[in-house]
């Protein structure tokens, strides 16, 4: 829910992001021979309380979308602008007052919250790094209002991280995320690691956490299925590229670009196996190191003709919703 106090202008804008990764050669003088276009020219926009379903498969760039995001990995090109402010340059501690506004939820919480660390103190810990809370005291109470918050008895606050099922622990990943009271939550792959069973709840606690707390989410996944529900818009990528993006019912409805077809088509055919499995889109996605020329989808397309191949279609609005193809822009011939 947006906020009314704020400044009537998004959130979050994102203008032609790239994000490549040097490939280097040799064993003495080593010297770059090629790059990996992880993120290759991402644009959207994002309004307070809106959620943005980032969608596509292992290796099309969302997460790495969403750690540049939050500066945790150097932009090759484009602009990053939070809350009026451009961030693009912004270094460690020019950052650091945007990090309070701006965290991640991880996919693993397991891997990313120290087994060492007790609960609360797991929680607490940044709010002593941001210097927030001035006490011991007031940190750990604080902690345990926010395992409340999250579904958690307070009094689990003093356990370790393996003594919690997985949905506890990503539960436990949200509150410590939750204690710097941010306004922009990256939520990357935060379900995908939990049983279909509790995939539901953890979707349901975080639009009641943004209903409560007027939450923005950029909420990255590999499955439409689970970002159906919960997001405003969907974004589809592809080979670190947005191929469509649009309202979540239209896209959902009526999508259409290829490959955004193919994912729904996923979704319905584990639906009728009823055992959750994904069956994987036909083909393998080509090297982010050598992409092919014209449209990336191109390869592994049903309706690719010599254009497809040739050149790269741009996002162009077709009743709505905005989808990279040339069957919508003078055919594929």
């Amino acid at each position: 829910m947006p906020d009314a106090t704020k400044p009537d202008r998004p959130l979050l804008i994102v203008e032609d992001l790239k994000v490549h990764f040097p490939v280097m050669s040799g064993a003495v003088l080593q010297r770059q021979v090629a790059s990996v276009k992880a993120v290759d020219g991402v644009s959207f926009t994002l309004n307070r309380g809106e959620t943005l379903g980032l969608v596509g498969e292992s290796g099309c760039g969302k997460s790495t979308t969403g750690l540049a995001i939050l500066r945790m990995l150097d932009i090759t090109g484009g602009r990053i602008v939070f809350d009026g402010e451009d961030i693009t340059g912004h270094g460690r501690a020019a950052m650091q007052p945007i990090r309070k506004r701006m965290q991640m939820v991880y996919q693993d919480p397991f891997g990313s919250l120290n087994p060492r660390m007790k609960v609360v103190d797991l929680i607490a810990e940044p709010m002593i790094v941001h210097n927030l809370l001035p006490s011991a005291k007031a940190r750990a109470d604080r902690a345990r209002e926010l395992l409340a918050l999250v579904g958690l008895r307070p009094d689990m606050a003093d356990r370790y991280i393996h003594e919690f099922s997985g949905g506890q622990r990503q539960r436990i990943g949200v509150a410590r995320a939750l204690s710097m009271e941010p306004e922009l939550l990256i939520c990357d792959e935060p379900v995908s690691a939990l049983d279909v069973s509790i995939q539901a709840q953890i979707v349901n606690l975080f639009q009641d956490l943004q209903q409560s707390l007027g939450l923005t989410y950029v909420f990255i996944a590999h499955d439409l299925a689970v970002v159906r529900h919960i997001s405003d818009r969907i974004a589809v990528m592809y080979l670190g590229r947005i191929v469509e993006v649009g309202p979540a019912a239209a896209l959902w409805s009526a999508p259409r670009h290829p490959y955004t077809r193919a994912l729904l088509a996923a979704v319905a055919d584990a639906r009728r196996a009823g055992d959750g499995s994904r069956e994987l889109i036909g083909g393998e996605m080509p090297s982010p190191i050598h992409p092919p020329s014209g449209c990336a989808f191109h390869p592994r397309c049903p309706a690719a003709g010599p254009r497809c191949r040739r050149d790269q279609p741009e996002l162009r609005d077709i009743g709505g919703v905005m989808a990279a193809c040339h069957l919508y822009d003078g055919g594929v011939a």
